[in-house]
C-alpha cells in the first residue's frame, strides 16, 4: 500500500482509535528494535504468514534509514532451495536473546509449539510484541500488544498497513479522538470511491 493510500486510510479512520493505536504500537516497535540489523524477528501462525508486513517493514527500513527495522521472517515451513531470506525456520526463535525483538502477528490462536517458543524467547530476554486477534494467551506473552478483535471496525491486515507505515515515522502521534460509527462508514465509503475512481483525463 503506497503512501497516498495510507493517508486516505488514516483519513477514513480519523476519529477512531486505530491511527493512534497503530502509531503507539509502532513507537514500541522502533524503541525495541535496537540498532542491529537482524534483531527483529517476525513470525505468524501456522496458517497465517505475515508476508505483507515483512515487505512493508523492509520498505520502511530502507526509506527511514533504519536497517534494524528490516525483519527476519521466521517461517513454520521451510523448503529446500528457498532463498536465504525465506529459509529461516522456527529454530531461530530458540536463539532469540536480550537485545532482540520478536513480533508475533496472530489473527487466531497459534499452536502450542509456537506459544512455547515465544515464551522461551521472552524468558531468554527477547522483547515480545504482538499484533493479535483477541487471544489472551498471546497478549499474556507480549510486553506490548495491539489487539484487533472480531468486533473491530477494521481487520488485522488493515492494521498491519497502519503500523508498518508508522514505523518509519518520527513525528508526534495523533491524539485519541472520538467518532461515531456512522461517520466512520461515511469516510469508508468516500475512500472506496477515491480508490476505485478512474484517473483524471490528462487532456
Amino acid at each position: 500500500m503506497d503512501a497516498v493510500r495510507v493517508a486516505l486510510l488514516r483519513e477514513v479512520l480519523a476519529g477512531t482509535e486505530w491511527p493512534w493505536a497503530a502509531r503507539h504500537f509502532a513507537r514500541a516497535l522502533r524503541a525495541s528494535a535496537g540498532r542491529r540489523r537482524g534483531g527483529l524477528l517476525l513470525v505468524g501462525t501456522e496458517v497465517y504468514e505475515p508476508w505483507h508486513m515483512a515487505a512493508h517493514l523492509v520498505d520502511e527500513a530502507a526509506w527511514s534509514g533504519r536497517p534494524e527495522l528490516e525483519p527476519v521472517l521466521v517461517r513454520h515451513r521451510v523448503s529446500p532451495g528457498d532463498p536465504a531470506h525465506l529459509a529461516v525456520g522456527l529454530g531461530r526463535l530458540e536463539t532469540a536473546r536480550r537485545g532482540e525483538t520478536l513480533l508475533v502477528v496472530a489473527p487466531e490462536l497459534p499452536d502450542q509449539d509456537l506459544l512455547e517458543r515465544v515464551h522461551d524467547a521472552r524468558r531468554a530476554g527477547a522483547t515480545v510484541l504482538a499484533l493479535e486477534g483477541g487471544e489472551p494467551e498471546v497478549r499474556g506473552l507480549a510486553h506490548e500488544a495491539l489487539t484487533v478483535g472480531p468486533d473491530a471496525e477494521v481487520d488485522i491486515d488493515v492494521v498491519q498497513h497502519l503500523v508498518s507505515a508508522a514505523v518509519g515515522e518520527n513525528g508526534v502521534p495523533v491524539p485519541r479522538a472520538g467518532g461515531g460509527r456512522r461517520r466512520f462508514r461515511d469516510r469508508l465509503s468516500r475512500l472506496a470511491d477515491q480508490l476505485t475512481a478512474p484517473p483524471p483525463d490528462p487532456w
